[in-house]
């Protein structure tokens, strides 16, 4: 088990330039060390025969066909342009 004593959480808030008061020091170190062991503890659990998951919930992934596409909206999106030509937004000019 790690053990994080003053000088080691004020120099992590000096690197993370987060401002402590001295007397929050020992406290703080006492927290992290907790949450330290807690991380620990995880380490003893046998995970040999469990596959990764990238979600709590077992759900499938809904697949559709890769056809690509223009989706047919091109008028309607321009429509919101204020500027248009040739099928494209038109923009002005920006360096000559």
């Amino acid at each position: 088990m790690s053990n994080i004593d003053r000088a080691t959480v004020a120099k992590i808030a000096r690197l993370a330039r987060i401002k402590i008061e001295d007397d929050k020091l020992e406290p703080l170190a006492g927290e992290l060390n907790n949450i330290i062991g807690w991380v620990e503890q995880l380490s003893e659990v046998n995970t040999d025969n469990i596959e990764p998951m990238a979600s709590v919930v077992d759900a499938k992934l809904r697949w559709r066909d890769d056809k690509v596409t223009d989706g047919n909206k091109a008028e309607s999106v321009l429509k919101n342009a204020p500027n248009a030509e040739y099928g494209f937004f038109a923009v002005p000019k920006v360096i000559e």
